[in-house]
């Protein structure tokens, strides 16, 4: 029997991609660069999955009018080393050309979309998704939308039609509550930037700890519905 057609959505730093800690290496360097107080190393970890405008604004709470300087501070930083300091999770780059032979596979992040797509072929990822979604190139704009959700909702409209069901796998609870506002399941995986707990809490259906069990997770959901392997 033919398992249905799934649209998988996978998130990107902290699912697909490993910052390699350029993205809160950049953000401290950029808040120095701009002469602003740092964060401690857990709220650092927690700036990394909303956009960076809503991180700066509320967790390194960066003031409205030097937000301009920082985020350019840290997108310069970012181009020049750290998307080469990035590097794809093991086994994940396998997994994803394996799931793209028989179902839908794209990307869902809240990077602004033409970084997220710069990123991924820097990583020789480029080629292997459907389509890539993300925030627009205005950052402050941007932040005003529904985050993940909207983002989530681009790509299902993206791709209807051409799939039986869909599901989102993600690090982060913006993962999780952006797949929920759109009626579909999120996958969580441990080894990204959730607190210990977050993805649980958040309404993951499933927390899954190596590319191996992610595999298991979405075979399971392409026959069932459901994501029956992992741990929860």
């Amino acid at each position: 029997m033919t398992s249905p057609r799934l649209l998988v959505l996978f998130d990107l730093d902290g699912t697909l991609v490993d910052p390699a800690g350029a993205i809160t290496g950049g953000i401290r360097s950029a808040l120095t660069a701009c002469g602003l107080p740092q964060p401690s190393e857990a709220d650092l970890f927690r700036m990394v999955g909303p956009s960076l405008v809503t991180s700066l604004r509320e967790i390194a709470g960066v003031p409205q009018d030097r937000l301009e300087a920082v985020i350019r501070h840290y997108r310069q930083g970012y181009r020049q080393t750290g998307m080469a300091q990035s590097r794809p999770y093991p086994g994940i780059q396998e997994l994803v050309e394996k799931l793209r032979t028989e179902h839908t596979v794209a990307v869902a992040t809240q990077k602004p979309e033409h970084l997220a797509m710069d990123l991924l072929g820097v990583q020789g990822m480029g080629t292997l998704f459907a389509s890539v979604h993300g925030s627009p190139a205005d950052e402050q704009a941007a932040a005003a939308l529904d985050g993940k959700a909207g983002i989530i909702r681009a790509a299902l409209d993206r791709h209807a039609g051409s799939y039986n069901r869909a599901v989102m796998i993600g690090d982060r609870r913006h993962d999780c509550e952006g797949a929920a506002a759109n009626g579909i399941d999120c996958i969580g995986v441990s080894w990204g930037f959730a607190a210990a707990g977050e993805l649980e809490a958040a309404g993951a259906a499933v927390v899954v700890d190596t590319a191996e069990e992610l595999a298991d997770a979405v075979l399971a959901y392409a026959q069932n519905g459901a994501a029956l392997n992992g741990s929860v």
